[in-house]
């Protein structure tokens, strides 16, 4: 079935919803039901509040509709008679977007038996079409998604052509839920989110900083290998520094209010780069010094509305893996190249495809972008040139460049095949202008340098959360909070299991002794249900023959090893690098 075609019957599902709910609950206030990219939803108003046990009965009237197999009928009305019919009917919401509509334009209605709607179309031929449907959820949406405006409930469902599709959908659904972030950081400890704190300001706990930490190590050695400094720069900073660079006002509705200090006023830090340039110009330059390369793990604040917080990957407070490279025109390309190669490498580590995306200023909007055609052009150039030259597959997305610069982005493919957008490498002709800055060249003039921004992981925050769902909390053993769990059988064992932990640790291993007077077989599933790479049981045998009875995550119970064998096998798999490659396709 062609897009326009599955568009076409979860627009007549919505419907059809509608027609359900008008049935069911005659005093129900009626606004849209639009299909979208994986289903539909309809917003409601009115005295009723759905819960999900209505979302059954409500289906039941579905099906019932769906079985009268009413045709769609579509009629052209002028703006009077929508206007009379909607207000004979007390449908004030159906009113407001009838005011949407221009002047000029078709009034339309849609008629499928006793249910009208306002509607621009199109449909299937009949209700009798929709074949296979499911009502998902009920959530809070603000009218036209402004919260003075007042909240309706909205009813989420999906449909598709046969049920087949449908089941295979649902089924994906069940496993995107099972991998949850939000779901398996709470289980296995990781982070908190909780209003005493502040919504969209994740705390994470001692085994959610223990994968921060790693991801950081991982990325604190690339930088060391590719030649970068690293930055600490401060969590607020003067609100002239972001006028300077073009931030303020350009990404004002983002920024937080500022703050008065002694007459004057300053801004949680909302990016990193006007501070790395001020690295910059902190001494003279000369193309010798050139690139120069900065880092920084620097946590930012940005102002979301809190309907779009969501876990660790829509927060309000994240760090970013933030890169600055000020280089002369000539070394562009391949600093680019680099910091190319530099996600392909990291994200292989992950086993983590990832797709291209080249973010192009549109030409028919320049005003929401800083520079002219001349600070643009070379900056498009070089990107298009760089993913030609190696052959990367990618699309492009106009208008989709930040205010300063193109950039090529990259959208990482978890497990499920799903999207995440995550690292970025943007050129940028336009704050080294603004800045101001210089570089002593060869002829022994002043030159402009060209900037890089360059992100990995983008935001860690947002870059747990999709190792969380992609490895669905079963970490790879030198990411896992927890490495070894030793299982002692009796109290007979807890000295061994408390040497063998010694040692564990000393080789830099994360280890954890279960101690408690349980059989083996709870403390098996215990280990189990926290995603633990390895139980090491330890019984009477194991202490005499020095041994270990290993369990693992992924193939059960293996057998009994020595414990030097076990310990080189440890090591060997707790090491990153030896991930299988993937590249960017």
């Amino acid at each position: 079935m062609s897009m326009t075609s599955v568009q076409e019957l979860r627009h007549s599902t919505a419907h059809v919803l509608g027609a359900a709910v008008s049935r069911l609950f005659p005093e129900v206030l009626l606004d849209i039901g639009p299909p979208t990219d994986t289903g539909f939803y309809y917003d409601f108003g009115g005295p009723q509040r759905f819960t999900m046990q209505d979302l059954s009965v409500i289906e039941a009237e579905m099906a019932r509709i769906v079985a009268e197999n009413q045709p769609f009928v579509r009629r052209e009305v002028s703006r009077e008679e929508a206007l009379r019919f909607f207000t004979g009917r007390g449908q004030t919401y159906k009113l407001g977007r009838l005011d949407d509509i221009p002047e000029g334009e078709p009034v339309t209605l849609y008629t499928n038996g006793d249910f009208t709607d306002l509607c621009a179309g199109t449909h299937v031929i009949s209700t009798g079409k929709v074949a296979a449907f499911k009502l998902l959820s009920i959530a809070g949406a603000w009218h036209r998604g402004d919260e003075k405006l007042g909240q309706l409930q909205r009813i989420y469902g999906t449909a598709f052509a046969s049920q087949e599709e449908l089941d295979a959908h649902l089924a994906a659904l069940a496993e995107a839920a099972r991998r949850d972030h939000r779901k398996l950081g709470q289980q296995l400890h990781l982070f908190r989110i909780d209003a005493s704190i502040g919504s969209g300001l994740p705390l994470l706990l001692p085994k959610g900083a223990i994968i921060r930490t790693e991801l950081e190590k991982l990325i604190s050695a690339k930088l060391i290998e590719y030649g970068y400094e690293r930055l600490y720069s401060p969590h607020i900073g003067s609100i002239d520094l972001y006028k300077t660079s073009g931030h303020y006002p350009y990404y004002a509705n983002s920024m937080y209010e500022p703050i008065h200090i002694e007459d004057r006023e300053f801004l949680l830090k909302p990016m990193n780069c006007p501070m790395h340039l001020m690295a910059y110009t902190s001494e003279p330059r000369s193309y010798r010094d050139l690139p120069q390369r900065y880092a920084e793990f620097g946590t930012v604040y940005r102002q979301e509305q809190s309907g779009e917080l969501n876990g660790l990957v829509r927060v309000r407070g994240f760090t970013q893996d933030d890169g600055h490279i000020l280089c002369t025109p000539e070394q562009l390309q391949d600093e680019f190249k680099q910091c190319l190669r530099l996600v392909q490498e990291v994200m292989a580590i992950f086993d983590l495809k990832t797709r291209c995306r080249v973010s192009l200023r549109d030409p028919a909007n320049t005003a929401k972008y800083a520079g002219g055609d001349t600070l643009w052009a070379p900056a498009e150039a070089c990107i298009r040139t760089v993913v030609t030259e190696l052959g990367l597959e990618h699309t492009e997305g106009l208008g989709e460049a930040a205010f300063y610069g193109p950039k090529l982005d990259f959208m990482a493919l978890d497990a499920l095949g799903r999207s995440w957008q995550i690292g970025t490498i943007q050129v940028d002709f336009s704050l080294p202008e603004r800045f101001g800055l210089e570089y002593t060249g060869r002829d022994g003039k002043p030159h402009r340098p060209v900037m890089i921004h360059r992100a990995v992981f983008g935001s860690i925050e947002r870059f747990m959360g999709l190792l969380i769902e992609h490895y669905a909390g079963d970490f790879p053993l030198w990411l896992a909070p927890e490495q070894i769990r030793f299982l002692p059988i009796t109290d007979g064992q807890t000295e061994f299991a408390t040497q063998l932990a010694a040692r564990a640790r000393r080789a830099g291993l994360r280890v954890t002794i279960d101690a408690q007077r349980d059989p083996v077989g709870a403390k098996i599933r215990r280990a189990q249900a926290d995603k633990v790479p390895f139980a090491v049981v330890l019984g009477k045998r194991e202490v005499a023959t020095e041994s270990v009875s290993i369990r693992s995550r992924v193939n059960g119970d293996e057998g009994v090893i020595s414990v030097d064998a076990f310990f080189k096998r440890v090591q060997a798999e707790a090491n990153p690098e030896t991930a299988t490659a993937t590249a960017c396709t």
